[in-house]
């Protein structure tokens, strides 16, 4: 009787030793199943990451395709309207058209590259109205700013809504105007432009969607959270707000890169 209570011992303690390995055994193998298929989920998901990058990348080019002539236009009909200003157009025209044919094909600017074409453009737009009319435009840019001349700036972001006040404004009106407004403080870029857009501005504007569309893809697939943009229209008068903060943007990039 002792020796079968031994065999029996020492054969649970065979498929006790056999179970723990058996469990061990395929153990090990679950667990480095699971780090493959980790492995390739992560390639999966770089992969995706390139994908979509490259196609944001194949829509921002797009779009500069379609923005540029359209630029070229407006700016050409401008100088060749008011042919006594030549001269200064044509400086103001060189400084734009450089900024374009060579800035514009980098993948960022600085706010000061961006500023001084914008003031120019604005420069370019004013000759064709009169010089009685309530134009104002006011900057604030603080040029110590640490973004300042750093390449964090989309090119031509500015120019949807210059052109946009240029051509919806209403310039015989009495009342009409247009209003920008240029900041750059603590990393944060901001411009509102208003105008006093005619009743016929107004219903164009509301069949086709108030705002641009190009400059809303743009903004989304450059800077994401990074940026604010609010329109608004109440009594005839039309209000664009833009936001971008480069400072936290810029660390985004630079800490990312």
């Amino acid at each position: 009787m002792e020796g079968n209570y031994y065999m029996i011992h020492d054969y649970l303690i065979f498929i006790g030793v056999f179970a723990i390995f058996l469990f061990l055994t395929t153990s090990i193998y679950l667990f480095s199943q699971n780090q493959k298929l980790k492995q390739k989920n992560t390639k999966l998901s770089e992969t995706n990451k390139i994908i979509e990058q490259r196609l944001n990348e194949v829509r921002l080019e797009h779009i500069g395709t379609k923005l540029n002539p359209h630029l070229f236009k407006n700016i050409l009909n401008s100088v060749q309207s008011h042919a006594y200003q030549t001269y200064m157009s044509l400086d103001k025209l060189a400084n734009v058209l450089d900024y374009i044919l060579y800035e514009s094909n980098n993948k960022y600017v600085s706010p000061k590259e961006e500023l001084n074409f914008a003031l120019s453009l604005i420069e370019i737009n004013k000759i064709k109205i009169n010089p009685l009319f309530d134009f104002r435009i006011k900057s604030k840019v603080n040029k110590s700013d640490s973004v300042y001349e750093e390449k964090v700036f989309a090119p031509l972001i500015s120019v949807d809504l210059i052109e946009n006040a240029f051509k919806h404004t209403d310039f015989l009106a009495q009342d009409s105007f247009i209003s920008i407004y240029l900041e750059l403080e603590n990393g944060i870029f901001t411009m509102k432009v208003s105008n006093k857009a005619s009743l016929k501005n107004i219903l164009e504007k509301e069949k086709s969607g108030f705002g641009s569309q190009s400059l809303d893809q743009r903004l989304k697939m450059i800077y994401s959270t990074y940026y604010q943009l609010e329109r608004s229209s109440k009594n005839g008068i039309f209000t664009a707000e833009l936001k971008i903060n480069l400072g936290e943007f810029y660390d985004k990039v630079r800490y990312s890169g």
